[in-house]
Parts: structure tokens; C-alpha cells; sequence
């Protein structure tokens, strides 16, 4: 794991939830069927080994999800984590269902609360109208559990909707942006969406959660095939939640839904990924991404940037080129937007040359000590791994490659990048 040292302390994980800035990861309740309690744990350790303070729990109406909430909760109590519910209202929720689901965990230690009361937030559910999500929080208030509700509503992206959202909905004491990628456009994604929405929430007493998320890309059939800019958002979405921004609570999407391929998670083998996913999925290890996102959890709360007292570099890389034309599945909507280029994420502890070799081309950058981001180009050739070297005042400090060839052969189209470090 990667060592840096914190220049200002972090507060205790109580005292996180209300004094100080929160980082939450968006977790697809939906991939634990075969979960028991330990492997809720192993989830929460490895969270909290990267400053993680709680999971939003994607559930939907599923039996089984509901059934495995004991175990969660369980598990979070055990390690002072905090859990909260994100209702996936794609699915056709009964409202009873889900006051009753919060009223359940209520009383839990592991209940992540805002300001006192339970944080309840949501994917979707604008079309549920406020009645619904008025009379929502009545029941639980009258049931003696308040809620701050901070939905993602996602229709409200537009920054000129955002007086529209607190005039159509008194029901919303916060929110949640859950648009973490360029809208289909080959561009960096901005910062307008969240600043309009934070402003217009700031009255109600929040939280304004904003999404931060290092990819986006599916391949599972008809409308559900396509690709977002993604190939340096690791970095400066983060930057922007940091300098920009300034949310109540960053919520990272995702831990695990490997399905649009922005986990940061491993790949657990328990999961049923389905027919397709497996495709683009297994084999394509993210957890380097994690490294990235230490830094940054640790600069976000503490308001300081961290010094890195090891050097290192983190990478991450497609398999096929844009343009090779695979066996199977379709070639995905935005699939011109990403660059046929390797990524390289240096975290050093004073400046360096980055190298990048991949085949006979060679591309190199000067880095400067904390933070810097290049990329290398793919070469012509075909079937060659990426290598990668810090090298300083003319020795190799540390060299690695990749885990995969880059290659033209592609048995299923695949945007999902492979991600290591060395």
C-alpha cells in the first residue's frame, strides 16, 4: 500500500459525520446474494484501509437484498463503518416496504445520520412526485425516525433546473449528483452541475453529495452499450470536489458495480455478474484505483494535500484499440470519445521522469513531486504490453508492466480498462 503522510489529522470516525468532510462509495446491494458477514467485513476493511467512512446501499426490491441487511449492519457495528440506504427506484419500490426497511435500522449505530437525522438517498424516484416522498418521510417521522433526504433525482442534471428542483420538490433537504461523466461529448466533465445544485440546496441543510466516479462502460445489449470520456476523470473530478466543489460528502461510484465498470473494489469471485458482464469483467483488476483514491480521500478531508513519502505509479489502459472490430457484441455508443493511450497516474516524493514503452514506441514525461498525469499513445504494433519506469537523475527507481497485451483480437467489445501499479 502506498505510504503518505497526512499533514493535518484526521478526527475520529465519529466525529467525521458531523465536523468534518465525509466520503461515502455507492454499493450495488444487489451483488451480495452469496454474501454472508464476513464477506460484508472484508468489503468494510477494505474501505476503511483507504479512509472510506460508509456504503450507500443500492437496494431494490428484491427478497433477498432486504435479507441481507443483518449481516451488513452487523458487520458495519463490528468496525465503526456507516451504512445508509440508496433506493434504486428503477425497480417498482412500495413505499410501505421502504419506510419500513429504515425504520428496521433506524436505531443502529451503523445508521449513517446527517445533522441527526437518518440520511435517506436515492437513484432516481423524480417521478414518484413530492406527495409521495413527503408523505415518505411523514411515516417515519411519525414512527419517531426523521430523515435528511438527499436524493439523485436524474432527470436534474441541466445546471438551469436547479430552482426548478427546490420549487417542485419541498420533500428534498439535500442532494445527490449522481452524473459523474461527460454527457456523450469527447470534453472533461465540468463543475456547473454541482455548483448550481449545491447553491440551490444550501437552504434546505444538505447534504449536497457529490458523485465522483473513475469510468463508465457497459456492454449488456441494445440501449445498455456504451462508453463515457473517462481517461484522466480519476484524477481531476476529484480535483474539482477538492478545490471546486467543496461538497458535504463525496460519494465515489463505484465499489462494486462491475457491470458499468467503474468499480474500485476487487473482483469478487462470489459475485453472479450474469451472462455478459463477465466478458469485459474478469481479468480486469481495478483495485490500483484504490491508491488513487487514498490520496485523495486523505486530501479532502483533511483540507491539506497529503506529502508522499513513496514513489509510485499507478496506470490503467484499455485492451483493444477503439477501432478493432471484436467477435461479438456491438460496438459501443461514444466509442470514438476515449483515447488509444496508456494512462499514468505518478504519485512521487520528488520529481522524476516517467517512461512508457509499449512495443518500439517510447514516450516520456517529467514529473514533478505530489501528483501528475500522462499518457502514452498505442503503437502500431500489435499484441504489446505496456512497461512503465520512474527514473531519477538517470537510475530506475521502479519499473512494472501492464497485466495485459494491447491487442486488435477481441473475442466482445471492451472499454473496461485494466488497471495496475508499480
Amino acid at each position: 500500500m502506498l505510504r503518505f503522510t497526512v499533514l493535518f489529522g484526521f478526527l475520529s470516525a465519529s466525529a467525521a459525520m458531523v465536523n468534518a468532510q465525509t466520503v461515502v462509495a455507492h454499493y450495488m446491494a444487489q451483488n451480495a446474494f452469496s454474501y454472508v458477514q464476513s464477506d460484508w467485513a472484508a468489503d468494510i476493511k477494505a474501505a476503511q484501509a483507504i479512509g472510506i467512512d460508509g456504503f450507500a446501499l443500492n437496494v431494490a426490491v428484491d427478497d433477498y437484498e432486504v435479507g441481507k441487511m443483518p449481516d451488513a449492519f452487523r458487520a458495519a457495528e463490528a468496525a465503526n463503518f456507516k451504512l445508509f440506504f440508496s433506493f434504486d427506484m428503477n425497480y417498482d419500490w412500495n413505499k410501505d416496504n421502504m419506510v419500513s426497511l429504515v425504520k428496521t435500522y433506524a436505531g443502529s449505530n451503523a445508521m449513517f445520520r446527517w445533522k441527526g437525522n437518518v440520511l435517506v438517498s436515492t437513484f432516481n424516484g423524480g417521478n414518484k412526485g413530492n406527495d409521495w416522498w413527503l408523505s415518505f418521510k411523514s411515516d417515519l417521522n411519525g414512527q419517531g425516525v426523521p430523515v435528511s433526504f438527499a436524493p439523485a433525482f436524474i432527470d436534474y442534471r441541466d445546471p438551469g433546473k436547479a430552482s426548478q428542483l427546490t420549487s417542485v420538490f419541498t420533500s428534498v433537504d439535500g442532494f445527490f449528483n449522481w452524473w459523474s461523466w461527460p454527457e456523450d461529448r469527447p470534453e472533461d466533465l465540468t463543475t456547473a452541475t454541482d455548483l448550481a445544485y449545491k447553491q440551490a440546496i444550501s437552504p434546505r441543510g444538505g447534504p449536497y453529495i457529490m458523485s465522483v466516479s473513475p469510468w463508465q462502460f457497459k456492454e449488456l445489449g441494445g440501449t445498455q452499450d456504451w462508453v463515457e470520456q473517462s481517461d484522466k476523470l480519476w484524477k481531476y473530478r476529484w480535483e474539482q470536489a477538492i478545490n471546486d466543489v467543496k461538497p458535504d460528502i463525496v460519494e465515489i461510484i463505484t465499489w462494486n458495480d462491475y457491470g458499468e465498470s467503474h468499480y474500485i473494489a476487487d473482483i469478487n469471485p462470489k459475485v453472479n455478474l450474469g451472462d455478459l458482464a463477465p466478458n469485459y469483467v474478469l481479468g480486469f483488476d481495478h483495485g490500483a484505483w484504490r491508491t488513487v483514491a487514498q490520496y485523495y480521500i486523505s486530501w479532502f478531508k483533511s483540507g491539506r494535500q497529503p506529502t508522499i513519502t513513496e514513489d509510485k505509479v499507478v496506470f490503467w489502459y484499455r485492451a483493444h484499440p477503439k477501432n478493432a472490430v471484436c467477435a461479438e457484441g456491438d460496438r459501443p455508443r461514444n466509442a470514438d470519445y476515449p483515447a488509444d493511450a496508456v494512462m499514468a497516474f505518478s504519485m512521487l516524493t520528488s520529481p522524476a521522469t516517467i517512461q512508457i514503452d509499449i512495443g518500439g514506441s517510447h514516450t516520456q514525461f517529467d514529473a514533478s513531486a505530489g501528483v501528475a498525469i500522462g499518457m502514452a499513445s498505442f503503437p502500431s504494433q500489435d499484441n504489446v504490453t505496456p512497461s512503465f519506469k520512474i527514473v531519477r537523475n538517470g537510475v530506475t527507481v521502479k519499473s512494472g508492466s501492464g497485466a495485459k497485451a494491447i491487442t486488435n483480437s477481441c473475442p466482445y467489445y471492451n472499454f473496461n480498462p485494466t488497471v495496475g501499479s508499480i
